[in-house]
Order: structure tokens, then sequence, then C-alpha cells
């Protein structure tokens, strides 16, 4: 697994990142050894800040953990991930390595500026390859993400551009392209 860190107006000791690494490699298990592991430290108000993001498989991972403490932060974050793969597992299965779930014996403070409500210029652009894939594989891919929606290309309709997204009932809609 390869390690990228980012710490956001903090300055964090080595010890931190070698324990870092030490807990996110118990995800390795899940993934081949290609995985990348993107690990950002933060400190916001007085709670210490942990975002894991690991990708692997295709599929990308995402935990953000605050506590007291760093090292907690850290384990939390881990769980995080850990629980997302184990609650979909069956989902999961094919991308991820064969035998993952084999048991072994092993086992920033940011300030926003106020933006006028009349200013609509776009302060941050991102660029994305879209990977074409099932509805489902789309919701999964959101849910394990955290986020309220993803976009992607959706094969069931010939590849089109498509928005799944978490309605406020708890289900999930979709915006799709209509030619």
């Amino acid at each position: 697994m390869k390690f990228q860190y980012s710490e956001k107006k903090v300055r964090l000791p080595g010890s931190v990142h070698a324990y870092a690494e030490k807990k996110v490699m118990k995800l390795a298990r899940y993934f081949e050894e290609n995985a990348e592991a993107l690990i950002v430290f933060s400190v916001e108000k007085d709670r210490n800040k942990v975002e894991l993001t690991v990708h692997g498989a295709g599929t990308w991972f995402r935990a953000s953990e605050s506590t007291s403490d760093m090292f907690a932060s850290i384990d939390a974050a881990v769980g995080t991930i850990e629980g997302q793969i184990r609650k979909n597992k069956t989902r999961l299965a094919r991308r991820l390595r064969q035998d993952a779930f084999t048991r072994t014996v092993q086992e920033e403070t940011s300030f926003a500026p106020e933006v006028d409500e009349d200013d609509l210029s776009i302060t941050r652009v991102k660029s994305f390859y879209f990977k074409p894939m099932t509805r489902e594989e789309a919701v999964l891919q959101m849910n394990l993400l955290e986020h309220s929606f993803f976009a992607f290309r959706d094969e069931d309709n010939g590849g089109s551009f498509a928005v799944v997204y978490r309605r406020n009932d708890g289900g999930y809609g979709i915006i799709d392209d209509v030619e």
C-alpha cells in the first residue's frame, strides 16, 4: 500500500505518521498491493481530525473522524472504513482481493470567508474520469464515500452521464441524460 500524508495547519511528529501507517496497513488485506491511502491530519476547534481516503480495486473508501486525541482519530477512521467494507462485503467481494474476507490470525483550522449571495463565481474546479458503472454500483460508491450525490456514466443507459443522490426520505434518486 502506498501512503500520502497531508497536514493542514498542524505539525506532527513522525511517530504519528508511523502509527497511522501501521493502523491503515490492517486494511491492506482487503486490497491488492497497488492500493493507495491518503491521510489528512488537521486540528479544528481543539479537535484532532483525521480524513482517511483509500483507493483500491477501482473503489474509493473515505472516513473522517474527529476526537480529542490524534491517535484515537486514526483508530476511529480505520474502524469506519473497515466497517464500510464489512457492511458491503457481498457487493464488494468481486472487486476486492480474493481472500479479503477469510479469517487470519493476524490481524485545519479553516475560517471560510463570508460569500455574498450575489457572487456566483466558481471557487473550485475538479476534473474526474467518469467510470461506466451500473446504478447499484454508483449508489454503493456514493455510500462508501459518504457523499450525498455521485456522478457516473450509466451502463444501464448506454454510458450516458448520470447522477445518483440521497433523498431526504432515505431513498435514492437519479438524474440522467435524456437525448
